[in-house]
């Protein structure tokens, strides 16, 4: 469902720990009785991966990308006193409050492209998504796709945007070429050409600033350096429409 805001959720269990990733996400129940996977504000990465899972995961849907869906999950930190390991329960007690949630795809398999094949056209999009918001997470050690149902699904989106932890320097960023080199897709012979006909005139500042209302105010308040939350959504579309305007940041693709 594309709308104007995240569908909100409140947690009623922890499940389980999700250990492959370095922030600890975790499998949760909500009251809709479906099942999450999410990542919790009070990880080490903090709100700026969250962030970027927003903008990026939700610009991806936008683009008819595969991203499953996203949504607001408030969690009552009260919940973590059942969890037995002292590692999850300090992270639960520390992300009372609105988290990400990312729908739960039972039975899904980690993408292997020797196992799994990607047309050069379907590699070229999600090449271009990626360089277009500096996914430095898509590689042939760790994917971040998954096969559900015979099709893959983009996820974890919280290394992208990487500008937005130096905005100092976010100006020149907007330009830098994406280096593609060990991206898994790369030896699809992706149509990153073919994709940037077809994306270029799509990303407009009305949908940029769609996806970035979508991130909550309490994850940009206190900013260093902007004054208000407002100022931040601004730089933020500002430098992807920035980005969106020039086409140096294309990827070199061995062909």
């Amino acid at each position: 469902m594309l709308c104007g805001v995240l569908r909100e959720i409140t947690a009623t269990r922890y499940v389980l720990p999700l250990r492959e990733g370095g922030s600890l996400p975790g499998l949760v129940e909500a009251d809709d009785l479906g099942m999450y996977v999410v990542k919790f504000i009070g990880a080490g990465q903090g709100r700026k991966t969250l962030i970027a899972e927003v903008i990026s995961g939700e610009l991806g849907r936008r683009l008819g990308l595969p991203v499953p869906e996203l949504t607001l999950v408030w969690f009552d930190a009260v919940i973590a006193r059942g969890e037995p390991d002292p590692e999850v329960q300090e992270l639960l007690k520390a992300s009372g409050g609105l988290n990400l949630g990312m729908d739960y795809l039972p039975g899904a398999l980690a993408f292997d492209p020797l196992v799994y094949e990607v047309d050069a056209e379907m590699a070229g999009r999600v090449m271009w998504f990626d360089a277009f918001v500096g996914n430095v997470d898509r590689t042939w050690r760790n994917p971040n796709m998954l096969v559900w149902h015979g099709r893959p699904y983009l996820i974890d989106h919280g290394a992208t945007l990487i500008f937005h932890h130096n905005w100092s320097g976010a100006g020149p960023a907007a330009a830098r070429r994406y280096d593609a080199s060990e991206h898994v897709l790369v030896g699809a012979r992706p149509d990153v050409a073919g994709a940037d006909s077809e994306f270029a005139e799509l990303v407009t500042a009305e949908l940029l600033w769609e996806v970035v209302g979508l991130v909550p105010d309490a994850w940009l308040a206190d900013e260093p350096g902007f004054g208000s939350v407002d100022e931040v959504r601004e730089a933020y579309v500002g430098h992807l429409l920035t980005r969106a305007g020039t086409r140096g940041w294309l990827p070199e693709v061995p062909r």
